[in-house]
């Protein structure tokens, strides 16, 4: 309901549309770190996609609490979604064609598509020491607002 009427938002189809969020992690102190991501949402497993890098803050807060939150927002800033939950890390890897860059890859099809070249795609993710995260969706909240 909002403002006495029954709405038909539904906050999974804006994550399932959205390239464009920011992801929430928390430092030592327990302040949010918030971060400019692309994610993807895997509807069906319930889960978010996100290529991160080692090292940066992002991922050192998530090696340390893995709990996190992605909200993303529709282009006319009149709606907004937010996925919580837990977070695993894949990677990063050692090899182009070991198992760490094929999760890589294989987030890259679900999200864009086939990939130009997908050797010179590989060993970016292993020279920029990428890690994919894998955010476990537990709560999915939001709202159209108007």
């Amino acid at each position: 309901m909002h403002n006495g009427r029954v709405t038909d938002f539904d906050p999974r189809a804006l994550l399932a549309e959205s390239r464009l969020g920011v992801l929430a992690t928390l430092k030592s102190s327990g302040l949010p770190q918030l971060s400019p991501v692309t994610p993807f949402y895997d509807r069906e497993g319930e889960r978010i996609l996100v290529s991160v890098v080692e090292g940066r803050a992002k991922t050192a807060n998530l090696r340390r609490d893995p709990r996190a939150a992605l909200e993303v927002t529709s282009a006319d800033g009149r709606s907004w979604a937010t996925a919580e939950g837990t977070v695993d890390l894949i990677g990063p890897g050692d090899d182009p064609n070991g198992p760490e860059v094929e999760a890589l890859v294989d987030y890259y099809r679900r999200a864009a598509g086939e990939h130009p070249d997908w050797d010179e795609y590989r060993s970016v993710m292993v020279a920029d020491r990428r890690v994919l995260l894998v955010l476990k969706v537990d709560h999915v909240y939001g709202q159209r607002i108007g």
